[in-house]
């Protein structure tokens, strides 16, 4: 478990760094899944709120939908999940990172690693 991350109950992570906010799934939720097969994300320039659906994950599993964590602009998307989706399996908090939004919003109703365990021990 990642201590300087904030989490969501839909198991999205992000990383706050003055108004900059990156956003990934987490390790627990890329092993619910398996092996990740596609990635869908928003464009740069779009606008989302959070809880808003902002893409998709596709796996040999299920396809998932993904939920934004924060109130936000994207700045960027992680391109090369186009072409290498599994950077989701072997680094979900790493290379695997989704979004950068440049949030409109201050962070609201996230979870602290320690209550993100609890949920993904629930769940597991």
């Amino acid at each position: 478990m990642h201590k300087d991350l904030l989490y969501t109950k839909t198991h999205e992570w992000v990383r706050v760094e003055d108004e900059i906010a990156v956003i990934g799934i987490t390790d627990f939720a890329q092993e619910q899944l398996g092996d990740i097969t596609y990635v869908e994300l928003p464009s740069v320039g779009d606008m989302l709120e959070a809880g808003q659906e902002m893409g998709s994950v596709e796996s040999v599993k299920a396809a998932s939908e993904l939920y934004c964590p924060v109130s936000g602009e994207v700045i960027e998307v992680n391109e090369e999940l186009e072409s290498t989706p599994e950077k989701v399996n072997t680094d979900p908090f790493g290379e695997g990172w989704m979004l950068r939004l440049r949030l409109t919003a201050e962070p609201a109703d996230l979870l602290s690693p320690e209550e993100y365990e609890e949920i993904a021990k629930s769940e597991h």
